[in-house]
This record gives C-alpha cells, sequence and structure tokens, in this order.
C-alpha cells in the first residue's frame, strides 16, 4: 500500500472498536487460552509493560518494523518482537513507555513518531508482563540504529504481506508453558512470528482491515 494513501485513512482507526480478545485467540495455542482464563485474577498485580507498532513509508510504500531479540537466559530469547519493554518509573504513562523503549531499542526518537492510539493489552504469563501496545506512524523514511545489548536485527514488513492471510499458519512449538503444540503463527519469510506479539499482530491487522 502506498504510504500517501494509509496515511489518508490510518486517523479513522480511533473511531473503530477494537476486536480484542477475538483477534488475540485466533493466534492463541489452545492451551495459552486457557492459561489467559485461568491468569485473570493475577493479572492486576502483573508487571507492566508497552510497545510500539510503527508503520513508516520505504521507497513510498507503508511498512511495519519488529525486532528479532538477542539470545540470552531467558524466556523471549530469540524472539520477534515489537520494540517495547518494561514501564519505569519515571515513565508518565504507558505511552511514554512505548516511545522511549523505541528509541533506546531501534532508534527512533520519539519526535518521529505520531501515535494513533492503544490497543488492548496483552498478558504473558510467563514473565508475568501485563504489555500495551500503541500504533504509531512517521511520516517520513527511518534509518535504524540498533541497541545491540537487546536488538539483533529487524524485519521490515510490507503492509500488503501483513494483510496477506497466507502468512498465518501453525508450527509444534515448545513453550515455557507446554512442549511440542500446535501454536499458530505468522510465517514471515524464515521467521516465525508467535506468541503475545503474533496475538497483537492479529488485533492490528483485523482492525486495519475495518478501515482500509
Amino acid at each position: 500500500m502506498h504510504s500517501k494513501d494509509f496515511f489518508k485513512v490510518i486517523n479513522s482507526i480511533v473511531d473503530i472498536d477494537l476486536p480484542s480478545e477475538s483477534s488475540h485467540i485466533k493466534m492463541a495455542s489452545l492451551e495459552r487460552v486457557q492459561l489467559m482464563k485461568d491468569s485473570i485474577a493475577i493479572i492486576e498485580n502483573a508487571r507492566k509493560a508497552a510497545v510500539m507498532m510503527l508503520f513508516y513509508p520505504k521507497n513510498g510504500i507503508i511498512h511495519l518494523v519488529l525486532i528479532v531479540r538477542n539470545s540470552y537466559p531467558g524466556v523471549h530469547s530469540s524472539q520477534i518482537a515489537f520494540p517495547g519493554g518494561k514501564a519505569e518509573n519515571n515513565d508518565s504513562d504507558f505511552k511514554a513507555t512505548a516511545l522511549r523503549e523505541t528509541h533506546e531499542e531501534i532508534g527512533i526518537h520519539p519526535d518521529k513518531i505520531i501515535v494513533i492510539r492503544d490497543f488492548t493489552s496483552v498478558f504473558i504469563p510467563s514473565s508475568n508482563f501485563l504489555v500495551h501496545p500503541f500504533l504509531g506512524i512517521s511520516l517520513t523514511e527511518l534509518e535504524f540504529t540498533l541497541q545491540k545489548e537487546e536488538v539483533a536485527g529487524i524485519l521490515e514488513i510490507p503492509l500488503s504481506l501483513l494483510l496477506d492471510d497466507s502468512i498465518i499458519t501453525q508450527k509444534k512449538l515448545e513453550t515455557s508453558y507446554a512442549k511440542s503444540i500446535n501454536t499458530p503463527c505468522f510465517q514471515i519469510e524464515e521467521n516465525l512470528v508467535w506468541g503475545a506479539t503474533a496475538m497483537m499482530l492479529s488485533e492490528l491487522k483485523d482492525a486495519l482491515k475495518l478501515i482500509l
């Protein structure tokens, strides 16, 4: 999709009712759906985090950026994710967290990002985080500077690819809560996007289809 066409309509997304859990469940294994139900009582005391779902033009075509996390001893090692991270005490709100973390991880200053709206939060049982996603746009092309300690690389995904249902598949994966389970995921070239990121990506995709 050409960036000019995208920028003409994207603000209308603030007026829609988000698909929320109905979108999240599409990209959650049966085991995770049950775990989500069992976790309702503990979500209030979960640690808080925020991520940025950032669209921007590249050669006139609108793209979405995802990061590849570094390998480390932890539940999110080497996973595909949105730029973002844990809320800190000096963050004024979760939007500020998402902007700060995006700047730290991929080098995009908050001045270059217009935050359109928040999306439905997702609880991650394995790390006890409640993650607040935000949709943001940049009107200009971006140059990324990666935080090498945390980010191994980036994926620049054309919007047309995100909206293509053929990238949705299922794989048997090992997770923190079960081994070798059928897990819905997005297959983006050789990369698998699953778990909380896939759930947020699913809601983003469904919401965009309501306005495009």
